[in-house]
């Protein structure tokens, strides 16, 4: 039985008890900054060095592979690349907002020179992602050996009540989690297809959550996702805390914009494959890799709660998965060659969303299973107006979708608006 209990309720008690420490509250877009810079100087407590993971598989490949990591510079972005690099046969490409900090990260970490380069990704600017794809494209030894892109990346912002927004003006949690990988996503998949075949599958893995998955505990915890009618992603998502700022047009509530955008993670995975799977080859996927309950993606939730949070996944609920093991199973999800059904989303029992097997079976951390979606993430109907609707939101031409181009919107959306703030 599916339950993050393990997960969300955990973060309900924590947070309950952690209520009378209120994290700060970011206005419309008062500073002219986002929620990220405003509170870029907030220190947060360096993460611990932890031990190798134990390799997914042996390698077996000759020639180096090229892999595409977001949000590489920390947490399971950080670990996912020191993953792929220790199997040996990877090179990657740590796609990120802060150069330093993950030219920093690599160094700490020993990343042999000439495994991994970092390049600048601000998947909150849509400018930014076009223009990392354009320098992407320029690295002829990376362009060719493309094998797997990884979208990672997320913004959290669980006790905000105003919404901020990205540089395109976009709601930032939707903007940053799914419209920029949206883009991402779609205009790489052409360069994954012209790479050359080096022995596996092409594969494209968008990182999801448990809480956007209702059909567990842990997605039944309030604010559950539900995109709605998605006036609100028709709107652009630029509206105020009233309407219009969440996909489905109601007022904003920050831990359900995360949620939304994670279901749209999930739901644009879907789409992608039963477009272009087989057509191209490309296995597309999304997963849940545990609970990571000390991840810096929970840097903005209050310090009671960061302190709490960790505790009880470990000993209350043993849900905790440490940033390494996590690490190690998304690079098997773009390595390992049992993972190659597409479409399809994995999770772990062990050290994952099966509360009692993380009693009675934790030693089962290793195989993954394809976990079934919610309803709404099953809406076939529902993923594809989605999938549309973000590709008028981000500006994709019809020459850029789909692995030939001229594959793009299949249904007949309304007259757009223009999107962004002026």
């Amino acid at each position: 039985r599916t339950s993050c209990f393990a997960s969300m309720s955990a973060q309900m008690l924590a947070s309950s008890v952690a209520a009378s420490a209120v994290a700060p509250r970011f206005g419309k877009k008062a500073s002219g900054v986002s929620a990220r810079k405003a509170i870029s100087s907030v220190p947060v407590r360096a993460a611990r060095v932890q031990a190798a993971p134990k390799p997914a598989f042996a390698v077996t490949a000759s020639s180096e592979k090229t892999a595409i990591v977001t949000g590489a510079s920390s947490g399971l972005g950080l670990y996912t690349t020191k993953s792929l690099i220790d199997r040996g046969d990877y090179h990657v490409v740590m796609a990120v907002r802060n150069v330093a900090k993950a030219e920093k990260a690599a160094k700490e970490l020993g990343f042999p020179t000439g495994s991994y380069s970092v390049m600048e990704l601000e998947l909150g600017d849509l400018k930014s992602v076009r223009n990392f794809v354009k320098k992407f494209r320029g690295t002829t030894k990376r362009a060719k050996t493309f094998q797997a892109l990884i979208c990672n990346a997320a913004v959290y912002f669980p006790n905000a009540v105003e919404p901020t927004y990205t540089v395109d003006g976009f709601e930032e949690s939707v903007g940053v989690t799914h419209l920029g990988h949206f883009l991402l996503a779609n205009l790489l998949l052409q360069d994954l297809v012209k790479a050359d075949d080096m022995g596996i599958d092409k594969r494209l893995c968008v990182v999801g959550s448990v809480t956007a998955n209702t059909n567990t505990l842990a997605g039944q915890v309030p604010p559950r996702a539900n995109l709605g009618d998605m006036s609100g992603l028709l709107a652009g998502l630029d509206g105020d805390r009233n309407e219009n700022a969440m996909i489905d047009g109601d007022r904003f509530i920050g831990p359900k914009a995360y949620k939304d955008a994670k279901l749209c993670n999930i739901m644009t995975i879907k789409e992608m494959s039963d477009r272009w799977h087989e057509e191209t080859g490309v296995t597309f996927s999304s997963m849940y890799p545990g609970c990571i309950a000390d991840t810096p993606l929970f840097r903005n939730h209050t310090p009671t709660f960061r302190f709490l949070f960790p505790l009880i996944q470990k000993y209350i609920t043993k849900g905790y998965v440490t940033m390494s093991e996590a690490g190690g199973r998304l690079a098997s999800v773009v390595c390992d060659p049992q993972y190659t059904t597409s479409g399809a989303y994995w999770a772990w029992k062990g050290g994952g969303d099966q509360l009692w097997d993380n009693y009675w079976d934790n030693s089962n951390r290793e195989s993954a299973f394809d976990n079934k979606p919610s309803k709404e993430g099953g809406d076939i109907m529902k993923a594809k107006k989605m999938f549309d609707i973000s590709a008028e939101v981000v500006g994709l031409k019809p020459s850029e979708m789909g692995p030939k181009g001229g594959n793009g919107v299949k249904m007949s959306l309304p007259k757009m608006p223009a999107f962004g703030r002026n």
